[in-house]
């Protein structure tokens, strides 16, 4: 068996290690800054809203389709008069917590953290492809072949979840059959009064 037949094999199998290493830690790091942004609140799902700590409801105002996320927002006449608003938000509108759409790996950063996690499993599939042309004994294949065959499982499992969620994603359902659009409206006029 050739030394570089060896090098590329342990090569390949440190980018696919890679590859779920980063998968890992940038669904960690999301998971973190939405524990962050969300301290101190509960989500209630069966209700579709976010109680604080002082048992305000923060209900969905807005969808932003843009961003992929769902805004909700405390009345802002409840947040103002709080004596616990200077520990919450700055906000003289209310406290706002907002909640991606999408879970993960579908949301944005999910995608383009996994794009790159395609992107390494890619380039070792590559190396092993030249160094399978390169040295093609029987004692090489024996090591490539498994390597590659772990090497395209582990990117056949990253690539059916971007496959099975395409960019152009379809028109969200609002839970409980909640018009967004008429809800924003009506909680702005209520804001108001």
């Amino acid at each position: 068996m050739s030394a570089e037949v060896a090098l590329a094999a342990g090569y390949v199998l440190a980018l696919v290690l890679g590859a779920f290493v980063l998968e890992w830690l940038s669904r960690h790091t999301q998971n973190r800054s939405q524990q962050f942004r969300t301290a101190g609140f509960k989500y209630d799902g069966a209700q579709d809203l976010w109680v604080c700590h002082q048992g305000q409801q923060l209900w969905p105002r807005e969808f932003d389709r843009e961003r992929r996320l769902v805004r909700y927002r405390a009345r802002p006449a409840v947040c103002n008069a709080c004596p616990a608003k200077g520990d919450c938000t700055d906000s003289d509108e209310g406290r706002e917590i907002t909640k991606a759409f999408d879970p993960w790996p579908h949301s944005e950063a999910g995608r383009f953290h996994r794009g790159i996690a395609l992107m390494l499993v890619g380039l070792g599939i590559m190396i092993l492809v030249v160094a399978g042309v390169r040295h093609h004994t029987p004692a090489d294949l024996a090591l490539l072949v498994p390597t590659a065959f772990v090497s395209l499982l582990a990117g056949w499992w990253m690539a059916r979840d971007l496959l099975a969620h395409p960019v152009d994603f379809p028109e969200p359902k609002p839970a409980h059959g909640i018009d967004l659009r008429r809800t924003r409206t009506a909680a702005s006029n209520r804001d108001r009064h």
